[in-house]
């Protein structure tokens, strides 16, 4: 904050204020982030800083605030501040070892609901296997709008594993949801209806060069794929049909141009693209496989 600015005293000013800060120091979404950062310090939701502006504000409110404010002004992204997001519905707490999820992974989770809903399953007691969960993200919001299905969370990091456990206890799913501490399917027993992921999938010579939110504040190994980027996508799309029922299908989230490659990793394993699905910036981002049957009608 500017030297000898002076402490707001309503909460409007305190908006005012914040805004401001961002602005000038040209955040981009500098007013999605200044109402965001100040509804999490007063604990006030948005109408009433439209409805009660003049309200004033606590001195704790605007400690927190100010040192939020500081926070992002150093690259810290809003949401690492507050240490939470909000997905598909969800309000799900991060750690160090867990990416931020991003709202273009909700594209994945719509591609599972819509494609269970066409084949009249959404009500089925439905198996799901979730790795690199991270946060829980996907499979929390699988199993929230599916009522009689159960997820695996795999991780390797115990760290995000014991994050999206708390986030499955904070979102009132316990029950549907098991945590798994594994490299991909190491530790993984059991056949599922369904395999998703949102694997690492930056080039490891691209890390560096990442926008500074991302290098300083996500987890390296959430985000590097190998020398291509493609790495984890060659070890689902070889092993993950000894995981999967008949009937079954695999989706995966990858970068905004990987299409082509991810299709043919998973084409020359044995399996068919069924749907491809863009991300709200109309980029391609999510396909969903099932695999190509024998010879011998296996």
């Amino acid at each position: 904050m500017a030297e000898g600015q002076h402490s707001p005293s309503t909460i409007g000013e305190a908006l005012r204020v914040t805004r401001t800060t961002l602005e000038r120091s040209s955040i981009e979404g500098w007013d999605v982030e200044a109402r965001i950062l100040c509804e999490w310090a007063t604990g006030f939701e948005r109408i009433t800083f439209v409805t009660q502006a003049d309200r004033m504000l606590e001195a704790n409110a605007w400690q927190m605030l100010s040192e939020a404010i500081e926070k992002r002004l150093a690259g810290m992204p809003v949401y690492r501040i507050i240490g939470a997001r909000e997905f598909f519905g969800l309000n799900l707490s991060l750690s160090k070892d867990t990416l931020d999820p991003r709202p273009d992974t909700e594209t994945l989770v719509e591609l599972v609901l819509d494609t269970l809903k066409d084949q009249g399953r959404q009500s089925d007691p439905l198996s799901i296997l979730d790795l690199g969960t991270g946060t829980g993200a996907i499979g929390l919001a699988l199993v929230a709008n599916l009522p009689n299905a159960h997820v695996i969370l795999t991780d390797i990091a115990e760290g995000a594993l014991e994050c999206a456990a708390r986030n499955a206890a904070a979102n009132g799913l316990r029950n549907q949801v098991k945590a798994v501490q594994s490299d991909w399917f190491s530790a993984v027993s059991g056949m599922f209806d369904v395999i998703v992921s949102n694997p690492p999938y930056i080039p490891s010579k691209d890390i560096e060069g990442l926008d500074r939110e991302v290098r300083e504040h996500d987890p390296t190994a959430a985000l590097d794929g190998g020398p291509d980027g493609l790495a984890p996508y060659r070890v689902i799309g070889q092993q993950a049909r000894l995981f999967l029922k008949a009937g079954g299908f695999v989706a995966v989230e990858f970068g905004w141009d990987q299409a082509s490659a991810v299709e043919s990793i998973f084409e020359e394993a044995g399996w068919s693209a069924q749907a491809l699905r863009k991300d709200l910036g109309g980029r391609d981002r999510v396909l969903l496989f099932t695999q190509l049957l024998s010879s011998d009608g296996r």
